[in-house]
């Protein structure tokens, strides 16, 4: 399905010139009907460049840090509705606390997720590791940079391509590569696989593979989290796509109504699965600013550097603890595989020129990487050493997946119910009744 989804979505791929050309104008089709698709392309694809113009013009948005362009070229469209403010984010107070050795720590874990990854997508090639593989390589900054706020009372919980928010929150490499392999020793015992992730200890909610599916889930946690007036928030993150689905829209009204301490985190990786930003979304501003209809503050920032990112996120993470004011932040980020390993159209709906730019300038371990040189934060030995040490660690960690025992038999008629794995009288019984 997902296969077929991309093929059908996708525009035929044309000669390698520039992603803007593959992007703006489509290919002309020959048939009625996708003559018809062209027209209605073409007014999306104009849009951006009139919103940069206005923009100009019109004041700021006192709910919206949005002023300028994002640094990203002009003609990955995908990314020029994300604009920044700009300036050095590393003096933002936030970033201002941090200590060498956390600064060392944060490059440590977009290492561990990227080398966790590779090690994956290694096994997965070779047809020993099933199911499906999504792939967060590109984007480890957004999740390392939001687990490097939490208080200890907050929450958060995000879509299919879960493996660094998984990671960053604390979850071990084996747990997680055992659960890849689908055994018993994984952290969903082997029922999972890759969009499942779960660590609730590590107040991590998991990965759930319906589109959206998620954000009503976060907002019951920021519900519960309001409820008991616990000085935290909720995080949900959920991809460019997921915005036009129905159920975001209802959560942003309950989440206005409610006045409930949560953030939206859009990953804006710029595809809806193969079908690009400029043609799967209305955008006037960014996406972020449909909030604004639901009377919900919103912002947009650069996921490609962590200081701006924590900047961003930090600033309505903490507004959502002490106000109870609900915040959606877009994300410019950009992943480099498709939309998952079984993607037979990645290369197709976009162009290598276009992947090997954002490796190039924009890759957020790098950027990290050459920000904490400048700083003499650390030298380039120990960038090889902490990168050696996290290719290793997930090279142990397949190892253990591997060696590990499959699930049994029985274990299949367990994690269903609650009150049958733990014997309660509801699960003896089959009656259950919320008012006793």
């Amino acid at each position: 399905m997902e296969k077929l989804m991309a093929r059908t979505l996708s525009l035929p791929s044309k000669s390698k010139k520039s992603a803007a050309k593959k992007v703006v104008r489509p290919a002309a089709p020959k048939s009625a009907a996708k003559k018809a698709l062209a027209k209605q392309a073409k007014p999306l694809n104009k849009a951006p460049a009139k919103v940069v113009k206005a923009a100009k013009k019109a004041p700021v948005s006192s709910k919206s840090v949005a002023t300028k362009k994002a640094e990203a070229p002009e003609y990955f469209t995908h990314h020029k509705f994300v604009r920044s403010t700009g300036g050095d984010f590393s003096k933002d107070p936030v970033n201002a606390a941090l200590k060498p050795a956390q600064k060392i720590q944060l490059l440590r874990e977009m290492l561990r997720i990227r080398r966790f990854e590779q090690q994956a997508l290694k096994y997965y090639n070779q047809g020993i590791m099933g199911g499906f593989l999504h792939l967060y390589n590109g984007q480890e900054s957004v999740a390392v940079g939001t687990a490097s706020l939490m208080n200890g009372h907050d929450e958060i919980i995000t879509a299919y391509r879960d493996h660094g928010h998984a990671l960053s929150v604390g979850m071990g490499m084996n747990e997680c590569m055992a659960e890849l392999f689908g055994k018993g020793t994984g952290c969903s015992k082997g029922k999972g696989g890759s969009m499942h992730f779960f660590a609730p200890d590590k107040h991590y909610w998991g990965g759930h593979g319906i589109v959206a599916g998620q954000t009503p889930l976060g907002l019951g946690l920021a519900f519960a989290i309001k409820y008991k007036g616990i000085h935290g928030c909720a995080v949900a993150f959920l991809g460019d796509g997921a915005v036009n689905q129905g159920v975001f829209s209802e959560c942003l009204n309950m989440a206005a109504l409610f006045e409930l301490p949560i953030v939206f985190v859009i990953e804006n990786n710029g595809y809806s699965m193969g079908t690009s930003l400029a043609r799967s979304s209305a955008i006037r501003q960014s996406l972020a600013s449909r909030a604004e209809g639901f009377d919900v503050d919103w912002s947009v920032c650069e996921g490609f550097d962590l200081y701006e990112l924590r900047a961003h996120l930090g600033s309505a993470m903490d507004k959502a603890r002490k106000q109870s004011r609900p915040h959606v932040l877009e994300v410019a980020t950009y992943r480099y595989y498709g939309h998952s390993v079984a993607d037979a159209n990645a290369k197709k709906y976009r162009s290598p020129e276009e992947i090997e730019r954002y490796k190039t300038d924009f890759d957020p371990i790098t950027r990290w990487e050459n920000q904490l040189l400048k700083e003499k934060v650390v030298t380039p030995a120990q960038i090889e050493k902490i990168d050696a040490e996290a290719k290793a660690e997930a090279a142990a960690a397949a190892e253990f997946g591997i060696a590990s025992p499959w699930p049994s038999e029985e274990s299949i008629f367990e994690d269903i119910y609650h009150e049958v794995d733990h014997k309660t009288e509801a699960g003896q019984t089959g009656r259950f009744f919320f008012s006793e």
